[in-house]
């Protein structure tokens, strides 16, 4: 890659007719010179580091030119209005850049094919540009996305171009009604407008659109029922129409959409039953989200022939009755989520054949009977969620079942265990006694509680025994597997040994160490320093919140350990699981190991949401975090995150999670500087609105590289106004410079113009998301749900880019 400034003199080549110097590390401001080489008909600067403006006078001195790609630099100012005058055009790329004012008319152009200002900070005007556009009879792409044009998308959009094959229109400002005249653009086969205010009907004309692949209308505020033309569009791949305000049933004919892959209706008001037509739908494979509408009624068996579907979200309507036996015949599930339904009966052995699905979400239902013993055996499987249900009997003990982050079952008063591992009452010893105690249920509740009285004192007299004769036996104990002596620690640890030694804080120090009985050998052990004020209660605040807590985000707890060391004094520690990627603050700040990709920040993103919409809206009650900063968050193997240090969480007093939420105690400022919520600092209670605003910081230390306490922060100047001032017209000038200045081999250098642009979208979306979280004011800001939701959109999205490459 070459680096530096354009030499003057390569403008003295002469006859030059195409020059190409794109995906370089070159700076500086693009020699005026170039521009006068008027042989030039093809000129790509793109993904560079240029400044500066465009000269005015451009179309006059590059006559000959049909191709300029400036796409990913820093170059802003005003486009020229004398492009138009280089009539000879075919395509301009002026993509991700910081261009403002109003797009000028580009009328003249009338072999232009190609049309991309997309990600910049362009306005509409009285929108005559688009008017003029209707001239330019060879157009093919128009892309416009992420720019601030605002007002009514005019009916002049239907004069485009017949040929136009891709529109692109999100993340703007525009506002009114869809209008009908797009259905003229009869060879449009992508079409984003996602990301902006529309209201009203969507149009019945889109319906002429046959040859639409893509669409994403969603995230605006239509409402209305969805035309039934919609089924005309046979060619239809991908349609997102999530988060509006639709109503009404899902139309039947969107089983004639026969080649959808993936289908979002979700964040909507739809009610009545779910169509059976849609689960004649064989080709919906990436995905089937219906969640968080009104639908109700049953499940169809139909939902049997979704032979090739991978994720599938009905959760949170109104669903009742049983789940269909027929879902075991989705043999390719990766993710079934069913929770807050109103759905009975027990769980279809047919699951059984769900043997490669990763996530199961059956929580807030009135399920009933046993937890099927075959998911100990689903090697694939990473969350089981069974809250909320009305299950009986023993929980299985195998595969998942081992792991309590993993698995949640809170919330069913008839379940029992052979372990305490998952905080649930003492099973007997075998399915005889379980049926003995069913039976001492039905004769009456005096028998029972005396017979519940005797068994305890067994269980007591048993464990004592088994305690002190635990390094004698041959087959450990489950008391065995959770109690651990100073001296097992210190052995593990190599006598805590400074090498040993990974990480300290404020109330204690990690230590990795190394236990036989753990899968790969590798623990960590969180030594508290209990002559500080405060930390006696940091243990006992994070044994609580891990005890009512199970999260595959949540780091995994193995034990926890209260004794005394060799010298007599006390002792205490948490054993948890070992993350050998660290924290993500030794990634963010790390000078030698690689940067992170958007990738992994994204997926970190989505990850840090789900286990903070997990402690505010599925535990009871409620847990506010208190203390989140990159360095409480630990990374695994896969580079996925997870939540640690519970030393500051709070238990609300309501579950309702609101920022109005009051704590049960509140003394002064809680958490760490630079990441607590401006409202604790007058004295506000807690609640779960001051996690989404660290949350919100986190993000933007993500994108940014800096830390919310540099020194650059002062006279009143925070990492939150520092990122505002600067969207969207000059965030590329604030962000992390591996963004800006990629290295060789990192992603989406070597993927095409789109890809790079597709990367500049994701990262505003997030700098978008991480200041809405972060600001000043409580109830301004989104709660986790909403803010879940937004970021895992986000990953699709940018998944979605990344599968095309």
């Amino acid at each position: 890659s070459f680096k530096g400034s354009i030499p003057v003199s390569i403008a003295k080549i002469p006859n030059l007719q195409e020059l190409d110097i794109s995906y370089n590390i070159l700076s500086g401001t693009i020699p005026f010179s170039i521009f006068n080489m008027s042989s030039l008909t093809y000129l790509s600067l793109a993904v560079n580091n240029f400044v500066g403006e465009l000269p005015f006078d451009i179309g006059y001195t590059l006559p000959s030119i049909q191709t300029f790609i400036l796409q990913q630099n820093k170059v802003g100012g005003k486009i020229p209005a004398s492009l138009a005058n280089a009539t000879n055009f075919l395509s301009i790329n002026l993509g991700a850049n910081a261009f403002y004012g109003i797009i000028p008319s580009f009328g003249s152009l009338s072999n232009l094919e190609e049309l991309i200002l997309a990600s910049n900070q362009l306005e509409a005007g009285d929108w005559s540009f688009l008017s003029s556009l209707a001239n330019c009879t060879q157009l093919q792409v128009l892309s416009l996305g992420t720019n601030m044009m605002q007002g009514n998308l005019p009916s002049s959009v239907g004069s485009l171009a017949t040929s136009l094959g891709a529109l692109v229109l999100h993340a703007n400002k525009m506002s009114g009604s869809i209008p009908p005249e797009l259905g003229n653009l009869t060879n449009l086969s992508f079409l984003r407008m996602e990301q902006n205010q529309f209201a009203g009907d969507l149009p019945s004309t889109i319906g002429n659109l046959a040859s639409l692949t893509y669409v994403d209308l969603s995230r605006n505020r239509l409402s209305g029922q969805i035309p039934s033309s919609i089924g005309k569009l046979r060619q239809l791949n991908n349609l997102f129409l999530q988060e509006n305000n639709f109503s009404g049933p899902i139309p039947r004919t969107l089983g004639d959409c026969r080649s959808l892959i993936t289908l979002n209706l979700s964040c909507n008001s739809f009610s009545e039953s779910i169509t059976r037509e849609l689960f004649f739908l064989d080709s919906l494979s990436a995905g089937l989200d219906l969640s968080h509408n009104q639908l109700s009624g049953q499940i169809p068996r139909e939902i049997g022939g979704l032979i090739n579907i991978g994720p599938l979200n009905f959760s949170n309507n109104r669903l009742s009755g049983h789940i269909p036996t027929a879902l075991g015949a989705c043999i390719r599930l990766e993710s079934l989520r069913l929770q807050g339904n109103l759905l009975d009966g027990g769980i279809p052995e047919s699951f059984s054949n769900l043997r490669g699905i990763a996530e199961i979400d059956l929580s807030r239902n009135n399920l009933s009977g046993e937890i099927p013993n075959f998911f100990q055996s689903f090697n694939s499987l990473k969350l089981l969620n069974l809250s909320f249900n009305d299950l009986e009997g023993q929980m299985p003990q195998g595969g998942i079942f081992q792991n309590s982050s993993e698995v949640s079952v809170q919330g069913n008063s008839m379940l029992c265990s052979s372990s305490p591992m998952l905080q649930l009452p003492l099973c007997f010893a075998s399915s005889r006694h379980r049926r003995t105690w069913r039976t001492l249920k039905i004769t009456g509740i005096s028998v029972a509680a005396l017979a519940l009285v005797c068994l305890s004192c067994v269980v007591f007299i048993l464990l004592k025994r088994r305690s002190k004769r635990s390094k004698q036996s041959d087959q450990p104990s489950y008391t065995e597997m959770k109690s651990f002596s100073y001296a097992d620690l210190a052995k593990a640890t190599n006598g805590f040994s400074p090498d040993n030694l990974v990480g300290s804080g404020a109330y204690g120090s990690v230590y990795k160490g190394v236990l036989e009985s753990e899968a790969n050998g590798m623990i960590a052990v969180k030594v508290f320093k209990l002559d500080q004020l405060g930390a006696p209660k940091s243990f006992v605040a994070e044994c609580e919140a891990f005890r009512n807590t199970r999260h595959h985000n949540l780091v995994r707890v193995i034990s926890a350990c209260s004794t005394w060391d060799n010298k007599g004094n006390d002792f205490k520690a948490l054993i948890i699981e070992y993350m050998a990627n660290g924290t993500l603050e030794s990634w963010i700040y790390s000078e030698t190991r690689r940067p992170l990709s958007l990738g992994s920040r994204v997926t970190i993103a989505v990850d840090m949401a789900a286990a903070l919409d997990y402690l505010h809206n599925s535990c009871m009650p409620p847990i506010v975090h208190c203390d989140l900063k990159p360095s409480n968050v630990l990374l695994d193997d896969a580079m996925g995150a997870r939540l640690s240090d519970f030393g500051l969480a709070k238990f609300l007093q309501s579950h309702d999670s609101s920022s109005t939420i009051t704590s049960t105690s509140l003394a002064g400022p809680r958490g760490s500087i630079g990441y607590i919520a401006p409202e604790y600092g007058i004295g506000n209670k807690i609640s779960t609105a001051g996690d989404v605003y660290s949350y919100g910081i986190i993000i933007l230390e993500m994108l940014t590289g800096k830390c919310p306490t540099d020194v650059l922060f002062k006279n009143g100047l925070t990492l939150q106004k520092f990122v505002g001032n600067a969207f969207p017209k000059k965030i590329r000038d604030i962000l992390d410079p591996t963004f800006i200045i990629p290295r060789s081999g990192d992603e989406g250098l070597d993927h095409g113009n789109h890809a790079m642009v597709e990367l500049l979208s994701c990262i505003m979306q997030l700098v978008q998301l991480g200041l809405s979280c972060s600001t000043e004011t409580p109830k301004d800001r989104p709660t986790m749900p909403d803010v879940y939701s937004e970021v895992s959109a986000i990953k699709r999205e940018y998944s979605a880019s990344r599968a095309k490459e």
